[in-house]
């Protein structure tokens, strides 16, 4: 073991930026793994913590309009008992999961909070089953009581019991009966306060689809029997008495399979792809694969300046096995110090901003699993990229060795100059991606949305302070720099799902995605009205209100100026804006005021605010004015005050994380690969240094010499190009498919990126030859 360690330092001290630079790339190989393989277990186990997770299902119903989430609460309670197969379900409504402010007495005093929470049928816990830190489940079969997970818990109460302890709202007094234990964050539902949906509540309602349904089943097999046997058997219209209600068709979706579908409206279940998570697989591969690789070759490029060492234990006795088995050691030690410095820099990342990009938390007793198997991962990388090089280089006579032909083979070239092949081809592939990927994200963040979205501040509000709309609508224009105020019941451009209307015209359902707004709120956003009026503020006035629909709907439904759907008036057409993201196509939309016959209550709908600040503008000062009124307004109520790009930004959090994800492993595969290309230069200068010194001799200059070493690399780096095109196209074609809106494939993207491989590695080429070169030729060529 003494020999091996000696022989190890005299080789760093002796090549010290080669060993450092291999040693790193193999840190940064193994730590891009780890994390990579610890965000594909966060989609691999989405929403598999629930106990038989595969036997949970979300229903959903299938119509004109295609595949939609939400149902009326008839539907599902008449779905949930129609088979003896469906031990459970649960009907949860999707309007009310947001937050609830509440106040609880602490030191003989109220103190108001704002946590998220979800009203839920009362055999919830039979569908997802919780696990109890106290009390019971089934306390939700109390209309006064309600479920906390253990964080919330902690947080009011801190290592108190909270069973028994009051919760206090607007509307009512809730008494905790249980707390259970947080759900994992890769979860359907985040961890939320659960109280009772009323019985009562929307019970005979069959047109109103508002609510999720999940289902648990005996056994998943029995799911597709379960469907098909109600669409054939059961006729809704004659419960409902609606005929369009026999239009509908049901279908159960895996619980398993909802991070993944993408074709069900009202859906807010976090999403990927089954792509996205094979090419996140698929580089972290190809990252170990380079490293590995670079490995092999630096190991090999120590021959030539050992031979002479090993040689000389040779004749004092030392057998090739032994030798071997010191070599192999010596590349397995390497290779477990890389694998330390790797957790070094895993742990780095997840105290960095980095870390925000990855879904799951970063920590060793989280995902003790995929450091222990990168740890497997790292010794095998030390043993195969030790086997060579020992065998390679105890396998030579002395005398051969001694001539100096050693690594100089066609063969031994051949199989090194693969070797670095593979590795520009995934840095081409994954450079070329990340630009296209960077550029998408800039497309989506810069291109016009049809409406003017500078300069603006909005905010959630509660219903009541709409009963007061003049009072600070008039205090927030009292600053000078507010240009003005106007509303909607959901934020434009938050999400790709709005609310869905259908309604008869001309014989026919039509449908379209509606947004409600207050008159100004085109005016407000700078929204031109192409035909016919704006909305006016006498608007609200009228019995059923006023509708100005886009384009697209006005050509797909042939909608007229002044006619009426359902009773409301079409008062004008404006362009199609980008109300959604730029992964959907425009669809029909209509934005409506409310008349005075509102068949939702004022305040349930009407919960933001927009406020437009003038051109050169201290953003900062205005925020901290809304602020204050605000505050003065509703004192406990904690307002959501931001700045209306973080709203846009919010809209495409997973397109920015993977381009980051891509954009940095890209970064990293090709600093592997130019440590990889260093490698493969010391091996070339090393053994060619005799013919260096000969053709310096003979009267070749510095330049020369280090053009001949380039030409070399330049050819394999046009070859693997050409190889690596059409395999980037085909990656970031079948990406780019997820946008209805995308960049062109420019044809300089894939310009930069062999410039940019290509200008790395010939630097470091020309480095390393330079230092060679400018060797004295006498002290090269008397090696021999």
């Amino acid at each position: 073991m003494k020999t091996i360690l000696r022989n190890l330092l005299s080789v760093i001290r002796r090549f010290k930026m080669a060993t450092a630079l291999n040693v790193a790339g193999l840190a940064v190989a193994f730590a891009a793994f780890i994390v990579i393989m610890i965000q594909l277990d966060y989609d691999w186990n989405f929403a598999k913590c629930y106990p038989d997770s595969d036997r949970i299902y979300r229903l959903e119903q299938v119509n004109e309009q295609g595949a939609m989430t939400v149902l009326s609460r008839p539907i599902s309670e008449l779905f949930i008992s129609s088979s003896p197969h469906i031990v459970a379900g649960s009907i949860l409504t999707l309007t009310s999961k947001r937050d609830m402010f509440f106040s609880i007495h602490k030191n003989g005093e109220k103190v108001r909070y704002r946590e998220p929470s979800l009203k839920v049928s009362p055999n919830h816990g039979d569908v997802f089953e919780f696990t109890m830190m106290e009390g019971v489940a089934n306390a939700l079969d109390e209309p006064d009581k309600m479920l906390i997970p253990y964080s919330i818990s902690k947080k009011l109460f801190g290592e108190e019991s909270a069973i028994g302890k009051q919760l206090i709202t607007d509307e009512k007094t809730y008494t905790i009966g249980g707390v259970y234990k947080d759900f994992p964050t890769n979860t359907l539902i985040d961890n939320v306060i659960y109280y009772p949906l009323p019985a009562d509540e929307y019970k005979d309602d069959w047109a109103n689809s508002v609510f999720n349904t999940y289902i648990r089943l005996d056994a998943p097999q029995n799911s597709r029997y379960i469907v098909e046997d109600f669409n054939n058997n059961v006729k809704l219209s004659s419960f409902g008495e609606y005929e369009w209600l026999d239009k509908i068709s049901l279908r159960l979706t895996p619980l398993e399979e909802l991070h993944y579908v993408a074709d069900v409206q009202f859906d807010f279940t976090p999403k990927t792809s089954r792509q996205t998570l094979f090419v996140l697989l698929s580089i972290a591969f190809i990252i170990l694969l380079i490293a590995g690789i670079n490995f092999t070759n630096f190991s090999t490029a120590l021959a030539p300046m050992r031979i002479k060492s090993i040689n000389t234990q040779k004749v004092l006795g030392a057998g090739d096995k032994l030798l071997r088995m010191a070599l192999l050691a010596e590349a397995l030690m390497i290779s477990l110090l890389s694998y330390v410095l790797s957790l070094a820099l895993v742990y780095c990342f997840s105290i960095s901003s980095f870390a925000s990009l990855v879904s799951a938390t970063i920590s060793l007793e989280s995902h003790l699993f995929i450091f222990l198997s990168t740890l497997v991962i790292a010794i095998l990388t030390g043993v195969l990229a030790g086997i060579y090089p020992s065998y390679y280089t105890t396998s030579f006579s002395p005398a051969l060795v001694l001539k100096g032909s050693l690594g100089l083979s066609p063969k031994g070239r051949s199989l090194r100059n693969t070797l670095i092949s593979v590795q520009f081809c995934a840095s081409f592939a994954l450079i070329i991606c990340a630009i296209f990927i960077y550029l998408q994200n800039n497309f989506m963040k810069y291109t016009s949305l049809g409406y003017d979205k500078e300069q603006l501040i909005v905010s959630d509000i509660p219903g009541s302070m709409l009963k007061n709309k003049n009072t600070y609508v008039n205090q927030l224009k009292s600053f000078a720099d507010i240009e003005d105020v106007t509303f909607s019941e959901m934020l434009i451009s938050s999400s790709d799902q709005y609310m869905d209307w259908g309604r008869e015209h001309h014989g026919k359902q039509i449908s379209f995605q509606c947004l409600l707004v207050s008159p100004s709120f085109l005016s407000v956003l700078g929204i031109d009205v192409e035909e016919g009026r704006n909305f006016r503020e006498d608007d609200e006035r009228t019995d059923y209100g006023t509708l100005i629909f886009n384009q697209k709907a006005k050509e797909a439904y042939d909608l007229t100026l002044g006619e009426k759907i359902d009773q409301m008036e079409i008062v004008g057409f404006m362009p199609d804006i980008k109300f959604a993201s730029f992964r959907t196509e425009v669809v029909p939309m209509a934005f409506y005021v409310w008349g005075s016959n509102r068949f939702i209550p004022e305040g349930f709908l009407d919960n933001y605010v927009y406020i437009k600040v003038k051109k050169e503008s201290d953003m900062h000062a205005a925020i901290s004015h809304v602020k204050t009124v605000f505050g003065s307004m509703e004192p406990d109520y904690q307002f959501n005050i931001r700045f209306y790009d973080e709203v846009l930004n919010g809209l495409y959090t997973s397109e920015r994380h993977f381009s980051s994800l891509i954009i940095l492993f890209g970064l990293i595969a090709v600093f592997i690969s130019i440590v990889g290309v260093f490698g493969l230069v010391v091996f070339d200068s090393e053994y060619r240094r005799k013919e260096i010194g000969i053709r310096k001799v003979l009267g070749s200059t510095v330049q020369e010499i280090i053009l001949l070493f380039n030409k070399t690399y330049i050819r394999i780096l046009c070859i693997c190009f050409v190889f690596s095109v059409p395999i980037a196209w085909f990656a970031i074609s079948k990406w780019l498919e997820n946008f209805a809106y995308k960049t062109p494939m420019f044809w300089w993207v894939y310009l930069v990126a062999f410039l940019m491989v290509s200008l790395v590695t010939t630097s470091t080429v020309t480095f390393q030859n330079w230092r060679v070169a400018n060797a004295n030729p006498v002290d090269s060529i008397k090696t021999e």
